[in-house]
């Protein structure tokens, strides 16, 4: 049976009724606290599944980018919430460059305090500018 949230509007309470499809709005709903019976219907959150493409399509105006190398924390802010999106697991280091976004560091700094992010095997090479050796 569905479960049903109502909130009493003479003594404000907050309270669940559960009852089938066939009682809801012929059963009397009274609150288990006062015993009013002037009581309303709460409608809680609703939840929907989105594509990956519907996600990341939120990403794809360029126009949201802009200004984004002046403003760290904004860049953190829109990187942490790629990769939500995205839901894939990030390495050590990307939340470490994050934290640092967040709290106002800039991508200058960061590589400098960090010289070796991205030298290793699997690391986020490429941070804030060109982190490729040239190789004669």
């Amino acid at each position: 049976m569905p479960n049903y949230e109502y909130r009493c509007l003479d003594c404000n309470a907050r309270f669940e009724i559960f009852m089938s499809y066939s009682e809801y709005g012929k059963r009397q709903v009274i609150c288990p606290k006062c015993a009013s019976e002037n009581c309303e219907r709460r409608i809680g959150k609703i939840r929907f599944a989105r594509s990956e493409d519907s996600r990341m399509e939120e990403f794809s105006d360029t126009d949201s980018f802009d200004g984004l190398e002046d403003d760290p924390v904004s860049l953190g802010r829109m990187m942490r919430k790629m990769s939500k999106e995205v839901g894939e697991e990030m390495p050590p280091e990307f939340n470490e460059v994050v934290g640092r976004l967040e709290a106002g560091q800039s991508p200058e700094q960061i590589e400098r305090d960090l010289p070796d992010l991205g030298s290793e095997p699997g690391g986020m090479g490429g941070f804030g500018g060109n982190s490729f050796d040239d190789e004669d």
